[in-house]
């Protein structure tokens, strides 16, 4: 196996750490921290693609990852969390011996998931696929085992950090008018979102989404 591909393999074993960090981590303050070194671990194995591959455009979304998601979103939602004044811990509905569990019985389902299309790639990184795959389904895990907005948010965009890796991994990325696309999106989703944490404080005086739910019931 060549170097590089030891390299993408080791990152790509970082990120899956990171991801169950994140499922069971319970402050919203070390969320985001670990969100972003996420990032850094995105961009590095993105960076370390393109010079094996020499594809150029790889370079670019490189850049992006560490601009947005590495340095603008984790920002943004510094200043939202300090704003809002939420420093306390994550409550969930599962207890976290539990979350971790099923996060396992997800990681097991993804690679076995990602076989057969890692059979058919012809890419360097097509071995990682599997846990790109993983993450994807530890953030959304995430997402649904949290009461409260902020870290369902954080969880989304973990899940976006998995499809991005995903897509590396089995077709070295997507076309740079997707990912220029995509980038937007996720930075105005970053703005919308802080305008719904703050309508959502102001009407409930909490960012509990449990709260949203007595919408529906009237």
């Amino acid at each position: 196996m060549p170097l590089s591909a030891q390299f993408i393999n080791v990152l790509a074993a970082i990120m899956l750490l990171i991801a169950f960090a994140m499922l069971s981590q319970r402050r919203i303050l070390s969320l985001i921290e670990l969100f972003a070194w996420q990032g850094v671990v995105l961009a590095a194995s993105t960076f370390i693609i393109a010079y094996t591959t020499g594809q150029g455009h790889l370079y670019v979304s490189g850049v992006l990852t560490v601009l947005l998601k590495v340095v603008a979103l984790p920002w943004i939602l510094y200043r939202l969390i300090h704003r809002l004044n939420i420093r306390w811990d994550v409550e969930t509905p599962i207890n976290i011996p539990t979350t971790m569990l099923i996060g396992i019985a997800l990681v097991i389902f993804a690679f076995n998931l990602a076989q057969p299309i890692s059979q058919l790639a012809s890419t360097i990184t097509r071995s990682t696929l599997g846990i790109a795959m993983a993450c994807v389904l530890l953030s959304f895990l995430m997402m649904i085992t949290r009461r409260k907005a902020v870290p369902v948010v954080i969880g989304f965009l973990a899940m976006e950090n998995g499809l991005f890796f995903a897509a590396t991994s089995a077709t070295y990325g997507m076309p740079m008018v997707v990912e220029f696309g995509i980038a937007l999106d996720v930075l105005v989703g970053g703005f919308i979102f802080g305008i719904f944490f703050f309508q959502v404080r102001e009407t409930f005086e909490s960012l509990d989404t449990r709260h949203m739910e007595k919408l529906k019931e009237d």
